[in-house]
């Protein structure tokens, strides 16, 4: 699998992530464990977790995603030839959603627990804490670089102005900052005003402030769920209108031309993106993750990539 460089970081990682949410909890455990080891097998390496995952899952609590991904690890001895990334700051049962030193230090040692490992590659702020200062939380996450705990810390949720302003005060630390930002992103735009709270989508700003910069974007829900595909799926409300509707219709026009799937083509425009946008994909079985890692083979065209983006 091709990779790219991770913001300002200077690893290299996957250009396509694999993200385990509902590894452990909706999707079971031997489909589970399949779906990571053909990943592995077909050389992706950057997987994608938080300690919440999935707590919104009826009958379970949180961490499960890290404790099954720890239990692969051992059996596969594999930890050497993973980029591991998970997340702190979202509330679940017992813990209160923030960004505070304590919560951070303390969410690393379970996280770190639970997957069974002693350095956690990349470690994201999960989501904005208005009420803590940036200074203490990135504090929190320098002092775990140091300790060897945490390799990178990343940034999932925040606005563009607030992710400048950690920079800044980064750079007036001396501190390694946030290498990237995790946001909801796909082929689709939201229209104006439109909410996904708690989550949110990545805005022209943010668009303009990844490409200014040396910070990686990486997506998340990129296929919405399946909506491009699957006729027992729609497309989220925050997502229709014309502007969608001419972008589904060439989106549609492009996968017939290259005899491919619509998911295909989306996962195909972010990785031949300039820059290139890192999509974390899910799959809830063998054929959608065999469907997924097709992207990488599909070469769009300039035109292709054109036509598009509408231009």
């Amino acid at each position: 699998m091709k990779t790219v460089v991770l913001g300002t970081s200077g690893a290299s990682v996957s250009a396509m992530g694999l993200g385990a949410m509902f590894m452990g909890t909706r999707t079971e455990r031997a489909l589970s464990l399949e779906l990571l080891d053909r990943y592995l097998a077909a050389g992706g390496t950057f997987i994608d977790t938080a300690n919440i995952y999935a707590a919104w899952v009826s009958g379970f609590r949180g961490g499960e995603s890290e404790e099954l991904l720890g239990d692969w690890m051992r059996q596969r001895r594999n930890r050497s030839q993973l980029f591991l990334a998970t997340k702190v700051g979202f509330g679940y049962p017992g813990v209160e959603r923030g960004l505070k030193a304590v919560q951070i230090e303390a969410e690393c040692e379970k996280s770190l627990k639970r997957l069974g490992v002693d350095t956690i590659d990349l470690y994201y702020a999960h989501v904005d804490d208005r009420t803590t200062s940036q200074e203490e939380s990135l504090a929190a996450l320098q002092r775990l670089v140091r300790a060897g705990k945490v390799r990178f810390a990343g940034a999932s949720n925040f606005l563009a102005w607030r992710l400048a302003e950690a920079e800044a005060l980064a750079h007036r630390q001396g501190w390694g900052g946030y290498c990237c930002i995790q946001q909801r992103y796909t082929y689709l735009r939201p229209h104006p005003g439109a909410s996904f709270d708690p989550q949110i989508a990545a805005n022209d700003d943010l668009l303009d402030y990844y490409r200014t910069r040396s910070v990686t974007l990486l997506a998340y829900s990129p296929l919405l769920g399946g909506a491009y595909t699957r006729s027992d799926r729609s497309v989220p409300e925050q997502y229709r209108g014309p502007d969608s509707e001419a972008r589904l219709a060439r989106l549609a026009k492009i996968a017939r031309e290259l005899g491919a799937t619509a998911n295909q083509i989306v996962l195909a425009w972010m990785l031949r993106s300039n820059p290139a946008v890192i999509p974390v994909m899910a799959a809830s079985s063998v054929p959608q993750l065999t469907e997924n890692l097709g992207a990488l083979d599909i070469e769009l065209t300039t035109e292709q990539l054109a036509e598009l983006d509408g231009r």
